[in-house]
């Protein structure tokens, strides 16, 4: 198949868009889609005259080459370029060897000998001799256990000077009453 990445996709397209121009390129992109669809169809159509050819003649050769064909294209499909290149250039693995850890199969751990004995340790000590030895340390004393949730203790209020607040005006006189009482 072919490899295009998409730098070389835009190149082709803005060439196209240049050579071709933008009034005739939508017509252009179907005709190469047509002429690509038909060359598919061609191509299947001389693979099925092709089996035919061979299912007819019963060629057994033919076929097997077919198969090795197809094997050869499997193998180069699968073909394992890292592995071949360590083969090569690393053969016996001294190189790789020379990138591992050098300490990894170095270090052994010490081993343990035990504190000597006293030459007067006696070899058993006897239980009423043992209830004489020192009793072990008192438990500890329970700690009292903390609280889930210790509410943020409140901050004292800051003084702040009281705004300026303008006196209340005085009240205005009201007008007369034109209007006589009402007996």
């Amino acid at each position: 198949m072919l490899d295009l990445a998409w730098s070389e996709i835009a190149l082709i397209a803005v060439v196209a868009l240049v050579v071709i121009g933008p009034k005739d390129l939508p017509e252009a992109i179907k005709g190469i889609a047509k002429g690509i669809q038909s060359l598919k169809r061609k191509v299947a159509e001389f693979q099925q005259q092709a089996d035919e050819l061979v299912r007819e003649a019963k060629l057994d050769d033919v076929r097997n080459q077919i198969a090795d064909v197809r094997n050869t294209i499997s193998n180069i499909r699968n073909f394992d370029i890292k592995g071949e290149i360590e083969k090569t250039v690393d053969a016996d693995g001294t190189v790789r060897k020379a990138f591992d850890d050098p300490m990894k199969d170095s270090y052994t751990p010490p081993v343990y000998t035990p504190p000597p004995v006293p030459d007067n340790a006696p070899a058993f000590v006897p239980p009423d001799v043992a209830r004489w030895a020192s009793p072990p340390p008192p438990p500890p004393p329970p700690q009292p256990e903390a609280p889930a949730f210790v509410p943020p203790s409140t901050p004292a209020p800051i003084a702040m000077p009281a705004p300026f607040v303008e006196p209340p005006a005085a009240p205005e006189p009201k007008p007369a009453s034109t209007t006589s009482p009402s007996v």
